[in-house]
């Protein structure tokens, strides 16, 4: 049986999560949509978000651009550095590390992020 693209890409993640939650670190997870895209730093048990941002919450004028991913990458770390949180995993949900979710891991990077 063929999986769709939506249920192989569900498995990827639900196989990172797995994975990272043996290692004890905190994860940066990444949602993406054609007009938003956000971000949040769950806890290592995985039952609490510690931070987050998204185009909703930020003045962005076009959310599904390389731009607002920028902008976004830069306020969750800003907002991780409040929450003392230094070392993330980063959960791309599936996603490939391309465009808008590239531009978010190198702006949270900047921003001080250790992955």
């Amino acid at each position: 049986m063929k999986l769709s693209k939506k249920q192989a890409r569900l498995r990827r993640a639900t196989k990172f999560r797995a994975k990272n939650a043996e290692r004890g670190v905190e994860r940066l997870a990444v949602h993406k949509t054609s007009q938003h895209i956000y971000a949040q730093i769950i806890s290592s048990c995985g039952t609490k978000t510690l931070a987050s941002a998204s185009t909703l919450t930020t003045k962005v004028k076009n959310g599904g651009n390389v731009e607002a991913a920028t902008k976004i990458g830069a306020e969750i770390a800003k907002i991780a550095k409040k929450a003392k949180v230094t070392k993330v995993a980063f959960d791309r949900s599936g996603f490939k590390y391309h465009g808008r979710v590239k531009a978010l891991a190198d702006a949270a990077r900047d921003g001080g992020l250790d992955f």
